[in-house]
């Protein structure tokens, strides 16, 4: 079944309009959908809605409303994965694979080691990879379009750790806890009445190719984030963060 998504506003009680000229080429010349046709769509904020085609022109459909659900395909657990800017290319398969995976967010960032340089076209690239999430959450049925944001240097997330009940960063120098050891802590209701903190935003920060400073390292410990294993093997950059989320979602999703 396709799945299109659309603003809150453009859903009536009975009535859904589709105005996107890229979902309108996509139903008429990509699926050609016609009259009669049902399809999924979503609005992006918390109910997801199976329609059937009334009428279909370049410019709008309307559908019909046959059913109402909330959101099946997003988690509880809200993941903004803090992903240190590898080289060219590496990054769309991060973004495609991270949204399969559930994340909420990512975030670029320039770290001590990345090696990439903005030369003024970021923008540019920050709608390429909007785009890949776009398409990724088409194929996994999610209810959200999770963003890819403007890019950040690591000293300017750290004020950002308060909005976060847990701050995980994957770092091949430890040793000692292991991810799932610091979930488990952190889900555990001893945790939450002692804190006052229900487990519920984490995010994860992924280094570049050349992984975290020494520095770096120092500066998220010392704002409250968690230095973790993901086990016995250094991964890739863009393979850390696929692998952070996927022990995420295991330990408290499933």
């Amino acid at each position: 079944m396709s799945r299109f998504f659309t603003n809150p506003e453009n859903i009536g009680l009975r009535t859904i309009i589709i105005d996107k000229p890229e979902d309108l080429h996509h139903m008429m010349r990509v699926l050609r959908l016609s009259e009669g046709d049902e399809v999924d769509v979503s609005d992006t904020v918390e109910w997801e809605y199976r329609a059937r085609i009334v009428s279909l022109s370049e410019t709008e459909a309307q559908l019909e409303i046959l059913d109402k659900q909330s959101f099946s395909g997003e988690s509880d657990i809200e993941i903004t994965l803090f992903q240190g800017i590898p080289k060219q290319g590496k990054m769309e398969t991060i973004v495609q694979k991270c949204v399969e995976l559930g994340v909420k967010e990512i975030v670029p960032v320039f770290m001590d080691r990345t090696v990439v340089v903005d030369r003024g076209n970021f923008g540019k690239k920050i709608q390429r990879w909007n785009k890949v999430s776009a398409e990724a959450v088409k194929q996994c049925r999610r209810g959200i379009v999770p963003e890819v944001r403007e890019p950040l240097k690591m000293k300017e997330i750290y004020e950002l750790f308060d909005d976060y009940d847990l701050v995980l960063f994957p770092y091949e120098n430890e040793k000692g806890t292991t991810i799932k050891e610091e979930l488990l802590a952190a889900a555990n209701p001893l945790y939450a009445e002692i804190t006052g903190n229900v487990l519920e935003r984490i995010a994860v920060i992924i280094g570049p190719e050349g992984g975290f400073s020494e520095a770096e390292a120092g500066e998220i410990v010392s704002h409250g984030g968690k230095s973790v294993s993901l086990g016995r093997r250094i991964l890739r950059t863009e393979t850390a963060g696929m692998a952070a989320i996927a022990m995420i979602m295991y330990e408290l999703e499933l």
